[in-house]
Formats: structure tokens, sequence, C-alpha cells
């Protein structure tokens, strides 16, 4: 029989979950994923597709998860959560063992490529252990998104399309059952977590450039959902509220225990002078209320200023898990 894997997709407002389901079997013909959308026209396509539902909503199952909770809740850990932290523990000492080079380019070290080259050489034996024996063909398909969420070999750069594709390499391990709604905790608290560091790492010790940034008007250089779900995070909570996080004694009595306050500590790491200028979009955010006002604008401009812009998706990658086909 058939296994059947659905993806909850909770809406907007009431977080009900969508009991759609996708076939997952072991007869299932996995493919490799290829690009779609080749121009603004193909949009729409993107936009009605079973990848745009599946993505969307296992963004929002996971907003949903992490609701008024601390990075230090306990957490159930599975044996694929474990394994995948592992991926990333190996990602983190290739990058010891891969220093920069001497280059008279400031940004966008040589030697990342170097870096990436030995991740797109191995990326498929990474992954095969995550998986099942019955799903061992899916190792091609899926590992394609983690090659692909950690930046751009020939520019050297890193942006939240980027980030978007390890969102989508989680989202098809849960289609496949690898993880379920346990394992929802551990994969924003642990996993992608623990992916935030490594994707930081990238981009100090390599000077990678940002993809597509919009300057002081964009939210951040690199990162959107752990201000997504780092929001959701700090809804309700007693003390903290979104005027607080641009002061820096805040931040730092608070930053391992919420996305948000973490993402805020290494902006003003990264940049210097005042937060107003460098980081003009959070400054305007710091003026909002409450933080289900943030978290439900934050949700607006992942739709409109990522999911729904064709210089990012251009780049996202469809498969059978992911499918350009209709809903």
């Amino acid at each position: 029989m058939a296994e059947k894997s659905a993806i909850p997709n909770p809406t907007e407002d009431d977080g009900e979950k969508n009991e759609r389901t996708e076939s997952s079997s072991p007869e299932h013909e996995f493919s490799v994923p290829k690009r779609e959308i080749m121009s603004p026209m193909d949009m729409g396509k993107w936009q009605k597709s079973q990848a745009h539902r599946d993505y969307l909503g296992f963004v929002l199952t996971l907003n949903e998860a992490v609701k008024g909770k601390s990075r230090t809740s306990e957490c159930h850990i599975s044996e694929p959560t474990e394994k995948l932290l592992g991926i990333l523990d190996t990602l983190d000492s290739w990058v010891d063992e891969t220093p920069p080079v001497e280059q008279p380019q400031r940004f966008g070290n040589k030697a990342y490529r170097t870096w990436f080259q030995r991740l797109e050489e191995k990326v498929e034996s990474l992954v095969q252990p995550l998986l099942p024996e019955k799903y061992h063909t899916a190792a091609p398909e899926v590992a394609v998104y983690l090659r692909e969420g950690v930046g751009n070999k020939t520019r050297i750069d890193y942006g939240t399309g980027h980030e978007a594709a390890f969102a989508a390499f989680l989202c098809c391990l849960f289609k496949l059952r690898i993880f379920t709604e346990k394992d929802m905790l551990a994969l924003v608290f642990r996993v992608f977590h623990r992916y935030l560091e490594v994707m930081r790492k990238l981009q100090t010790v390599y000077r990678m450039e940002p993809a597509g940034s919009q300057g002081v008007w964009g939210l951040d250089d690199f990162q959107f959902l752990p201000f997504l779900w780092g929001s959701s995070q700090l809804l309700n909570h007693p003390t903290i509220e979104p005027r607080h996080f641009p002061q820096l004694d805040i931040v730092q009595h608070h930053h391992t225990e919420y996305m948000f306050l973490e993402c805020i500590r290494f902006i003003n790491k990264m940049k210097t002078g005042p937060f107003a200028e460098h980081s003009h979009t959070l400054w305007g955010i710091s003026g909002v209320p409450y933080w289900g006002k943030v978290n439900s604008g934050l949700i607006k401009m992942y739709k409109a200023e990522v999911l729904n812009k064709f210089p990012v998706i251009q780049h996202f990658l469809f498969g059978s898990l992911l499918s350009i086909q209709p809903e």
C-alpha cells in the first residue's frame, strides 16, 4: 500500500490544517528538480502550483509550531534530526578545512568555490543516510535543495532564495515523513538554528555578497525566515515588545532564546552606525505595537517580497515532491 504524506497548510487567520495529501510510495517516480519559471510571465504557474501550496503551508506550519515558545523549550529530538544536525556539523567543519585565500577582491573569497565543490561532490552521500531504504531513490531529488540552500558558487552570494531552498529541503523530508508533526519545534529550534550558524560562518569567512539585497530598504541582507518565525516566538511575551529589540541590553540578555533577537545581534555585529540608518525597515517594525501584528505583517511581506518576486523564484527548482503542476 502506498504511504501518504500530508502537508499541513495553516491559513494566516486560523491555523487550521489542510487535509490534502501527497502520494509518496516506494513506486513513486522521483526526479531531479529543475527550473520552470523562466520569465515573469511564468509566475502564475508558480502561484497555482502544488509546490507553492506545500512550501507556504510548511512555512506557516512551523510558524504556528513555535508560537510563544523560547528556543530553550524542550523539544523532541528524533534520529533523523540528529543525523541532519550531523550533516550541518560536517559542512561547518569543511569551512575550517578550507580557509580563505589571499586575493585582491574584498568580497567573494574564491575559497568558497572549493568548499561548494566538495558539497556538490558529496551531497547525495550526505543525504542518503537520512532516508529509509525504500526512499533511497529520492536522494538525487532531495539533495539538490540542500546544495541550493547554501549560496551560489559562481557569484559567491547568498540570499532569501537560498534560504528558501533549505526550507524546501526540510519540506521534502517532511513530505516523505522522515520528519513528522512531532519534529516541528526541533526543525526550527535545532536544525534551522544550526543551519543559520553555518550560513553566518560562510558569509563572514568567505565575505559572501548578499543576493538581490535591497540595501537599507530590505528586511535583512541575507535572511527572512528567522525574523518571521522569531516574531511568532515572541507573541504574548510578558516583557519584550517590538519597541525593545533595537536595545542592545535586551538583545544581549535574550538572543539565545529568541531567533529574532539573534538576528538583530548578528546585524549589530556586522554593521556600524545608527540602527535606524543601516536597518531602516527593521527600525520601522520596532514601531509596531504588538508581535501579532509584526508576525502577520512579515507573512504578507514574505509572500510579496520573496515568494512573489521573479528574481527570487526564477531560481526555485521543481521536482516530483515540490511540483510545478497545478494544485
